[in-house]
C-alpha cells in the first residue's frame, strides 16, 4: 500500500522490532478479503494508500477522543470494523476494542499474532464477513472502515444493514466517547449513553 521504506524503532528484538522488518519487506498490506488492513509508512497519495502507520499513532489523530485509554497503544493494524492490534510497552501485542477501549493481550511476538488470526480466520481475521459484505456492497477505500449503526456492546448485530462506511480516523473519534463511559462497567451493565 506504500512506496518502498526502511523502518527501524531503534529497538534489537521484540514486536517493534519485528514490524520494522515486515514494514521495510512489504510497505503495508490486507489479509483475508481486506478483512485486516496492516499500516504503511510514508505520505499519502499516489504511492500511499490508507492510514500511515505514524500519523495513525500520534494523539490528535483519534486518540485523544479516548481520553487516555489509548496512550500506551502503538497500533500496527487493524480489523474491518475498526479493532486495533498494537503494541504495548515495545513488548505484548495486543488487540483493543474500540467500543470499550478494552485490551486483549494475544502474546509477545508478530508471530503470536500471526499464530492468533490463523487459528480462526473468520472470528480474528474476520474474513467471511468481509468477502460477503464487499461482494454485496463493493470494495472499502484503504482509508475506510466499518461502523456499526447500533453498536456491539449495545447489542447490535452483523446484519449488513448495521453497518456505515466511515473513515477510519472518524469511526474511531466516534467510538471515542462511548468507549469512555462503558470502559470500566462489567460485562451485561445496563448503559446510557450521552452524546454531544
Amino acid at each position: 500500500m506504500g512506496p518502498s521504506a526502511e523502518l527501524d524503532f531503534g529497538v534489537e528484538s521484540g514486536p517493534l522490532s519485528e514490524l520494522g522488518a515486515v514494514i521495510s519487506r512489504i510497505n503495508g498490506f490486507f489479509l483475508f478479503n481486506a478483512g485486516i488492513q496492516v499500516f504503511r509508512v510514508g505520505a499519502e497519495g499516489a504511492e500511499g494508500l490508507g492510514p500511515d502507520l505514524l500519523a495513525w499513532n500520534d494523539e490528535g489523530t483519534w486518540k485523544d477522543t479516548y481520553n487516555g485509554l489509548a496512550d500506551d497503544l502503538f497500533c500496527f493494524g487493524q480489523d474491518i470494523f475498526g479493532t486495533q492490534f498494537g503494541i504495548v510497552g515495545g513488548e505484548e501485542v495486543v488487540r483493543f476494542d474500540p467500543e470499550s477501549a478494552r485490551v486483549t493481550p494475544l502474546g509477545t511476538s508478530l508471530e503470536a499474532w500471526a499464530q492468533w488470526l490463523l487459528a480462526d480466520p473468520d472470528v480474528n481475521g474476520t474474513a467471511s464477513f468481509s468477502y460477503a459484505f464487499q461482494q454485496q456492497n463493493g470494495a472499502l477505500d484503504p482509508g475506510d472502515r466499518l461502523v456499526p449503526l447500533q453498536f456491539f456492546i449495545a447489542g447490535g448485530g452483523y446484519d449488513f444493514d448495521n453497518f456505515a462506511v466511515r473513515d477510519a480516523v472518524t469511526a474511531m473519534r466516534i467510538r471515542g466517547p462511548i468507549a469512555q463511559q462503558v470502559h470500566d462497567l462489567p460485562d451485561g451493565a445496563t448503559i446510557r449513553i450521552s452524546v454531544g
